[in-house]
């Protein structure tokens, strides 16, 4: 495992566990960083051995871009009058952008992420793919390669140097950050899930996986905050949903019960015993699915765990397949062979359950397969 994220539904501790992760695998020996939106839950995390904390903050990465680019812009505009950096206002979604380029530049052995509540996780989780594909659909190819001759031409002075240039020249930065995505390594991402054991936390967790599913991650373990024992009619009732509530939670992935005390932890010590027993996690989830051969063409398993079949949806775009889980979607890039082939159609397996995966049908295109190997393939299927 190279990263961990931890995320769950509001109140639920993220930031403890997050933090607790991180010094689990500092005071192993390994180089650690954990990055977040919110302040660490005790002081003093930082001056632990082997351990970086990093909050990430949009409006000042934004503020910082603009200081940055501010002087170049201003040269390829000069009838505005642009603001200075300290009166620029972030947009939406700028703390999610900046903890993905934190994210990208981490050169730690292990980079826990505090995500925070369970939308801005999934949200994390989204947006480099949701960049990739914008980025592949305003910048197609022959739009790259015309890019590329006009900047060819402002460097031999032939084309005055404009605002679309600027834009031109940011783009191998933005590339650059997107192929060093840590999130996009499955196979290095583990997740854990925090929650309350109620009934509501369980079913937004459930609600969450189809999500993680189709971005490739699955949760290692959900480390679920419960009330200490008790006597009373009161305490007999929240015992019993509390167990309802477990077992719903048991059937996402392996539990972790932490008693929740009067106040939470005074200091490192304190944090770092949160875990108990909890290892971390040695792998993240699974290899990305490929293709398998099937009679007639070869079929793409998509997992897409615990989804029903009512809110599954999939569309071809050009060398992508769009699938979607309610109102989650994700573009994912065919390989050069399915490329070539048409989809036939799609089936949810095992709809409702953790195996449950969209099992996409394909067959060779016959204008884009040479004659002679088209008819050897129908000889073969």
């Amino acid at each position: 495992m190279r990263t961990l994220l931890v995320t769950g539904p509001g109140g639920a501790g993220t930031s403890t566990v997050a933090a607790a992760a991180a010094l689990r695998s500092a005071r192993s020996g390994r180089e650690t960083l954990l990055l977040g939106r919110q302040d660490p839950p005790v002081a003093g995390l930082g001056g632990e051995p082997h351990l970086t904390v990093r909050r990430v903050a949009g409006a000042r990465t934004v503020q910082d871009l603009w200081g940055t680019h501010a002087e170049g812009l201003a040269a390829l505009l000069p009838h505005l009058t642009l603001p200075p950096a300290s009166s620029v206002v972030p947009l939406p979604g700028a703390d999610a952008l900046a903890l993905t380029a934190e994210l990208a530049g981490a050169e730690a052995d292990v980079v826990v992420v505090d995500a925070g509540p369970l939308e801005e996780g999934l949200a994390l989780v989204a947006l480099p793919a949701a960049l990739r594909w914008w980025l592949d659909q305003a910048l197609p190819p022959t739009v790259r390669a015309l890019a590329a001759v006009r900047t060819a031409g402002v460097a031999a002075g032939a084309v005055r140097r404009g605002p679309l240039d600027a834009v031109i020249a940011a783009l191998p930065e933005l590339e650059a950050l997107l192929a060093r995505d840590r999130l996009a390594d499955r196979t290095g991402t583990a997740v854990w899930l925090t929650a309350e054991a109620r009934a509501q936390a369980a079913a937004a967790l459930r609600r969450s996986l189809p999500v993680l599913g189709l971005h490739g991650l699955r949760p290692a373990a959900v480390v679920t905050r419960m009330l200490p024992a008790g006597t009373g009619e009161w305490w007999t009732t929240r015992s019993g949903a509390e167990r309802v509530a477990l077992a719903a939670l048991a059937e996402l992935a392996p539990v972790h019960r932490v008693e929740e005390g009067p106040e939470g932890p005074a200091d490192a010590d304190g944090v770092a015993a949160v875990l108990g027993d909890l290892g971390l996690p040695d792998s993240g989830g699974p290899a990305a699915p490929a293709a398998r051969r099937v009679p007639g063409g070869w079929s793409l398993d998509v997992p897409v765990p615990f989804a029903e079949r009512a809110a599954v949806t999939l569309t071809r775009w050009g060398d992508d397949l769009v699938v979607g889980v309610g109102e989650d979607r994700r573009s994912l890039r065919l390989d050069s062979l399915l490329r070539r082939c048409e989809v036939t159609g799609g089936r949810l397996a095992d709809p409702g359950t953790a195996a449950a995966r969209l099992e996409v049908s394909f067959r060779p295109d016959p204008q884009q397969w040479p004659a002679d190997l088209l008819a050897a393939e129908g000889r073969t299927s």
